[in-house]
């Protein structure tokens, strides 16, 4: 299986039990801020790694599973 480079909304909704709506709102803001960063961004994706290091329990939660 490939490593997943990126998560959608659907699949940050799914993980943090909210609508869809709000985790699309939680990776605009995400991306907005990497794109100050000077990185490009995808639109309704974000970066697992970066999800991971700005999302308080996510690192802990994936080295469970």
């Amino acid at each position: 299986m490939r490593e997943k480079f990126y998560y959608t909304a659907e699949e940050v909704s799914q993980m943090l039990g909210i609508s869809r709506a709000k985790a699309y709102k939680i990776l605009q803001q995400m991306n907005a801020d990497l794109e100050k960063k000077g990185y490009l961004i995808v639109r309704g994706k974000i970066p697992v790694a970066y999800f991971r290091e700005k999302w308080y329990g996510a690192e802990r939660e994936e080295a469970t599973v």
